[in-house]
């Protein structure tokens, strides 16, 4: 065997000991420590400034059960504007709220509602307990974690898929369970507890779609358990950071308006 013919053995075999060696997985150098996950989260949320969609609201709760299509508009961090309608596209309801005040338009009665928005309003508009803040972010499928960022989890885990973040609030007998998947950092199951194991919150977020460089899902499931109510946004058509041209809405003059 020549010089040469060794060389080409040897390099055959070096080839098929490489070819015979586990490639790592391609998230691998993309894995991020707990303090860097959550920073890296809460500013993808932040980088939602505007945001429009359409779809299907399904609402369940002991005291209404229903389904319709609607339109929102968010423009972060103070108004939502909410459109419901029923068949062949008719207005049924229209809704602005705002961190501070709301107006909602009865379509079918024409009757207008205003007064000062707070978490008892919101109940009766969106049939779930929900501050103004948290239907800001169900309703842009995203989860704030600004509480948490100064904080280290109880328990960091991940698998070759997801991220698993737990933390315990000793003082308000609470503890909040995320997951989240690593090649998009989209976080696709949010849990709160009331210690040890009372499941009161859910938030279940799927259907993703890289827009602005940030996993927003299209189906987004919230359930309040212990009140037994249930909101599923699932939205056909999403826009996000661009200039909304309408928050105001159309009520004609001869509405009669009621101050709650």
């Amino acid at each position: 065997m020549n010089k040469f013919d060794k060389a080409l053995l040897f390099f055959l075999i070096a080839v098929y000991i490489i070819g015979c060696v586990p490639s790592k997985p391609t998230y691998e150098e993309e894995i991020l420590p707990a303090d860097r996950l959550v920073k890296k989260l809460e500013a993808n949320r932040r980088k939602i400034k505007t945001f429009e969609g359409s779809g299907i609201l399904n609402v369940e709760s002991p005291q209404i059960e229903a389904k319709a299509t609607f339109e929102v508009y968010l423009k972060k961090p103070d108004s939502l504007k909410f459109i419901i309608y029923g068949p062949f596209g008719i207005d049924l309801a229209q809704a602005l709220v705002t961190n501070s005040e709301f107006t909602f338009y009865d379509v079918m009665k024409n009757v207008v509602y205003k007064g000062r928005n707070d978490n008892n309003i919101l109940n009766k508009i969106f049939h779930i307990d929900v501050s103004f803040n948290e239907l800001i972010d169900a309703f842009a499928g995203a989860v704030n974690l600004t509480d948490k960022l100064r904080l280290e989890p109880q328990k960091f885990n991940l698998n070759d898929e997801n991220y698993f973040l737990t933390y315990y609030d000793s003082l308000a007998g609470k503890q909040t369970d995320y997951q989240i998947q690593i090649n998009n950092l989209a976080i696709t199951d949010y849990k709160l507890y009331k210690m040890p194991s009372i499941l009161m919150f859910e938030g279940e977020y799927s259907d993703f779609e890289m827009i602005n460089n940030v996993a927003i899902p299209y189906l987004t499931k919230i359930e309040n358990k212990l009140a037994k109510q249930k909101v599923t946004i699932d939205y056909r058509n999403i826009t996000v950071n661009e200039k909304i041209k309408n928050l105001h809405l159309d009520i004609p003059k001869d509405a009669k308006i009621t101050i709650w």
